[in-house]
């Protein structure tokens, strides 16, 4: 027969569960929180831990939400979706990274995606082929001023 868990046990199960999670990566508050809650662990264990771990400097949602977003922002992923993706994660503040680029900058990721994907042919006369263009610029994230920029842009000519 199992014996109950006591206090302890759940402290410990709860600390030791966060620790190997933040191993592998950078988690948000919530993230970890809601993966220590589907591991059966009271929330105030859960609340005592991650306050421990965010005063020791292992848990901080600043840090994850500035990895988290130049890291979607390499695989070509635009500033709204990015901060939708945080803010589904709990973190509800922009990262010093998406501020620090400039409308130029997602504009011109927006042609690179563009390009890599579609190449930079001319769309003037393909409506179905731009919107399909479009659509997808916009699923990644992007801005409508970003896609139209995506759009117009032209490989260069030889």
């Amino acid at each position: 027969m199992a014996k109950p868990e006591n206090q302890d046990d759940q402290e410990y199960k709860a600390r030791s569960a966060a620790l190997r999670l933040l191993a592998r990566r950078e988690h948000s508050r919530l993230e970890l929180s809601l993966k220590l809650r589907q591991r059966k662990i009271e929330s105030a264990i859960i609340e005592q831990v991650l306050d421990d771990y965010e005063d020791e400097g292992w848990l901080d949602d600043d840090r994850f939400a500035d990895v988290y977003a130049r890291q979607r922002m390499d695989i070509g992923y635009g500033p709204l979706r990015i901060l939708g993706e945080l803010q589904q994660r709990g973190v509800h503040r922009t990262p010093q990274c998406l501020e620090d680029m400039t409308e130029e900058d997602w504009c011109r990721r927006a042609v690179l995606l563009r390009e890599k994907r579609f190449g930079l042919v001319d769309l003037e006369d393909d409506w179905d082929e731009k919107v399909r263009q479009a659509r997808f610029l916009n699923r990644r994230g992007f801005s409508s001023s970003q896609v139209d920029s995506a759009l117009e842009a032209r490989a260069p000519e030889l």
